[in-house]
């Protein structure tokens, strides 16, 4: 099974997956025309699409693409995605004969209250609740929701690459070094991030063991973490903790 990030919109990738026979599934696709021009560079046909959450920048494009495909549309269970041909719901799974994937649908509120995520072939499909070096806005979910939803993908095998909705890892990146000053794997990790930028190449996927170790929305419990949220006056528990960490990532601009 062959990976593809496909930019899109200011700061999205869609997740383009296909396999040696050319059939192809695309991971919220915010815009039609990316995904057409890269179904047709690489001679692909499309055969389903995956659906994390109901926010346009990752189901503006489905309409249209649905309409000229006619292809599956697996999404939550949320009124506000017009296009679903198939609601799932947390433990059930998406199998494809073509290409031949079978996901599991994980329910992970926190950015929105109805946000899944799909996991299988190595790979965690997030959407918007983790990316790289930070997690998403608390838009419709609480700190709690939020912070148990990562512990839950946390127990996933570090192997399994992580295929966040976002662009946003130098930005978290600068955030996260001010939580741990001195944690040698963030460090490294940055100057990773500072060179594919350098060359314009995406930051994703990245192992889930590599975030374990570097991302502090994933790190609530590491010592540093814990001294910076005391400082903070938010030491004394896990949620707490996240959450200060949440807000303080909020009102960052560094």
């Amino acid at each position: 099974m062959h990976l593809i990030p496909l930019p899109a919109l200011a700061d999205n990738y869609i997740w383009l997956l296909h396999d040696e026979d050319g059939n192809a599934i695309v991971v919220d696709p915010g815009d039609a025309a990316v995904v057409e021009h890269a179904l047709t560079a690489r001679r692909l046909t499309l055969q389903a699409i995956l659906l994390t959450h109901h926010h346009h920048d990752h189901i503006g494009g489905v309409a249209a693409l649905r309409a000229r495909h006619g292809v599956p549309v697996y999404a939550p269970v949320d009124e506000r995605i017009a296009e679903a041909t198939e609601q799932v719901r947390d433990g059930d799974w998406v199998e494809l004969a073509s290409p031949r994937v079978r996901f599991e649908v994980l329910s992970i509120p926190g950015h929105t209250l109805s946000h899944i995520a799909y996991v299988g072939a190595g790979l965690l499909l997030c959407g918007d609740t983790l990316f790289s070096l930070g997690c998403g806005r608390l838009f419709e979910g609480t700190p709690a929701q939020m912070l148990a939803s990562l512990d839950r993908l946390s127990t996933l095998p570090g192997e399994t690459l992580v295929c966040g909705g976002h662009e946003y890892t130098e930005a978290n990146g600068r955030f996260a070094r001010t939580i741990e000053t001195a944690n040698p794997e963030l460090q490294q990790r940055l100057l990773e991030v500072a060179e594919l930028r350098a060359r314009l190449q995406p930051t994703l996927p990245v192992a889930l063991a590599d975030e374990m170790a570097t991302n502090p929305f994933l790190r609530v419990d590491a010592d540093a973490v814990v001294e910076w949220c005391r400082q903070q006056g938010a030491g004394h528990d896990r949620v707490a903790r996240f959450a200060a960490i949440r807000t303080a990532k909020d009102g960052f601009h560094g």
